[in-house]
């Protein structure tokens, strides 16, 4: 049987629900063979990661999943096979972004809570084993309580930033980040592409990312189509980026999504990660 891997998972340490440890039993349970852990904008799961690994037949990229701005829009770029010692650099780097991040946090349930959707912030807070809070772990509250039916109406109904109760915070510079990212060797992957740009989005984005040293694209995701992932795989191919892919598992947070298969619709070839780690340095 084919090797394959899942190259963008979630743990506790940032909005996921398995601890690293369970995402690489669970990954070698499937037959994965290659698995990332790329948390939201946080390194701080990856020690646990690479202990847990240790002595299994799985190779653990080590990964971080960082949100940045590209005019005026949220982006997410994956920095996969990133070396230890860099692990304090980017946990410096993040602190601000951190910062900016639970003020937003802070401010959305105040204003949600002003609407009626009463919510306690240091106890959604408390409940997370990182302490770091993101807006899934604010939808879950709201489901909870019983303010929505689930966590995808908590977002399109009051958690966009459209509704008027959540205002980003300030992110990295996307340019800036793909440069770092290439800076210490790490390899640099635009993630679910398609969740964030159109084709002539995409298309428009991609020459100065390659530029800047993006490496690679998540062709394959959970969430796409068969247009999407067969768009996907072109553009990737017209601009010499290499695939990636990935399931975007977070456990019970996302329950309709499984370690690499994603929602059945995924197999990701070990080659793929095979290829982006020959560009690590």
């Amino acid at each position: 049987m084919e090797k394959i891997c899942d190259l963008h998972t979630h743990s506790i340490f940032s909005d996921g629900t398995w601890t690293p440890s369970e995402l690489i039993d669970g990954a070698i349970n499937a037959g994965i063979s290659a698995l990332a852990l790329t948390d939201h904008n946080t390194v701080e799961g990856l020690p646990h990661f690479i202990d847990a690994a240790a002595g299994k037949d799985i190779e653990a990229v080590l990964g971080c999943e960082f949100s940045v701005d590209y005019e005026e829009k949220e982006l997410h770029m994956l920095g996969l096979f990133i070396d230890p010692k860099y692990f304090p650099q980017i946990t410096d780097m993040m602190n601000d972004v951190m910062a900016r991040k639970e003020k937003s946090n802070i401010d959305l349930v105040e204003s949600l809570t002003k609407a009626g959707i009463i919510l306690d912030y240091d106890k959604i807070k408390g409940a997370t084993p990182s302490g770091k809070v993101n807006r899934a772990h604010i939808a879950s509250a709201m489901l909870e309580n019983g303010y929505v039916g689930s966590v995808k109406e908590a977002f399109s109904r009051y958690l966009k930033p459209s509704a008027g109760f959540y205002k980003e915070p300030k992110r990295l510079a996307v340019w800036e980040t793909i440069d770092y990212i290439q800076s210490i060797g790490a390899v640099s992957v635009l993630a679910h592409p398609f969740l964030q740009l159109d084709e002539e989005g995409l298309v428009k984005f991609l020459p100065k990312a390659k530029e800047h040293g993006l490496v690679g694209m998540e062709c394959y995701y959970s969430s796409n189509d068969e247009k999407q992932t067969a768009d996907s795989l072109r553009i990737a191919d017209e601009f010499g980026l290499l695939y990636s892919g990935g399931s975007d598992f977070h456990g019970t947070r996302k329950p309709d999504i499984e370690l690499g298969v994603g929602k059945g619709n995924l197999r990701i070839p070990y080659d793929w990660y095979l290829a982006l780690k020959e560009k690590s340095k």
